[in-house]
């Protein structure tokens, strides 16, 4: 074998390399957007759902109103935080919502009627269902950054993204609490 064709076959490897580590990052970048679609179907979801049981319920207590006024105004700001660009806003306020979803339990064991009505049990199982699937969600959609940000850092991959950084160098954040709700479950009591 002449050292041409040694030269052309180390090029042909090098460039091979290069391609499927390119197209690799870029499968990992769109699997990130992707599962970051899934949490705004779960947003969505959670926020129809909302709506239809605070329907349902109007006729039971005024908590529906200001309940009601707090998803909206937290909804339209985690869209305005998204249109902007600002991720973590918008956590901010989804995490909100959340907090609110898990509220929505104690308020119905203050009203038996409503507890009986079977629209709103079933309207209070799908909160929970969508509580549960946006969990997922966020736990998807940071695995995948996780699998992204450990890859790009890889010694030959880190190169790979330091000559494409435009198109592979991105910075997506974590969905996670805020150092506050953080605190509130570390110091958490169980009292009987």
């Amino acid at each position: 074998m002449s050292t041409g064709a040694i030269i052309l076959i180390v090029l042909i490897v090098i460039g091979g390399f290069l391609v499927f580590t390119y197209n690799r990052l870029i499968a990992l970048i769109e699997a990130i957007r992707n599962n970051q679609k899934q949490i705004d179907i779960q947003l969505d979801r959670r926020f129809k759902v909302f709506e239809s049981l605070i329907n349902v319920v109007k006729k039971y207590m005024d908590y529906e109103q200001t309940t009601l006024k707090d998803v909206v105004a937290l909804r339209s700001q985690a869209q305005q935080a998204k249109a902007s660009g600002d991720e973590q806003g918008r956590i901010a306020a989804e995490n909100k919502i959340s907090q609110i979803a898990s509220g929505i339990n104690l308020v119905f064991e203050q009203y038996p009627d409503l507890k009986a009505n079977q629209n709103c049990m079933q309207l209070q199982e799908e909160i929970v269902s969508t509580e549960n699937k946006l969990a997922y969600s966020k736990q998807s959609y940071n695995d995948s950054i996780e699998t992204y940000n450990a890859d790009k850092k890889s010694f030959f991959t880190s190169m790979i993204v330091g000559f494409f950084k435009s198109k592979l160098d991105f910075d997506f954040p974590y969905w996670q609490l805020t150092e506050a709700k953080v605190a509130e479950q570390e110091g958490y009591t169980v009292k009987l």
